[in-house]
């Protein structure tokens, strides 16, 4: 019986934590929580914008490799475009006349568009060879 009715020894100073001890650690760990989901969400959209540059960029240099290896064609003109194209994306190739020159050199335009949006515009030139 003696044993039951034993009071825990407490030591001066060491009261335990109190609620608002428990309330700041908690909220200090919350925010540390959102900054790092944070930083998580702006890396995915970051990689997302730069798989849409890269892939436009590449993909404006190909066609435009691909415009300058087909038969010259007297400009005003559309070119056709290169085949196997990745999901959600499309290329145009237009040539038009350069004023005030020969008919033998034409600006190639290549618009690239991801989902219905132009992403990038790039120009190229081709000669009549």
């Amino acid at each position: 019986m003696e044993r039951l009715s034993r009071r825990p020894v407490v030591v001066r100073g060491q009261d335990g934590v109190s609620l608002v001890e428990v309330l700041v650690a908690m909220a200090i760990a919350g925010g540390a929580i959102v900054m790092f989901l944070s930083s998580l969400s702006t890396g995915s959209k970051s990689v997302g914008v730069m798989y849409e540059q890269t892939m436009a960029q590449n993909l404006a240099r190909s066609q435009i490799e691909y415009v300058k290896s087909l038969e010259y064609v007297a400009a005003p003109t559309s070119y056709e475009c290169i085949e196997s194209l990745p999901p959600g994306f499309s290329v145009t190739a237009e040539a038009t006349a350069i004023a005030d020159r020969d008919e033998n050199i034409q600006r190639i335009t290549v618009t690239v568009y991801r989902d219905g949006q132009a992403v990038l515009t790039k120009e190229g030139f081709k000669v009549k060879r």
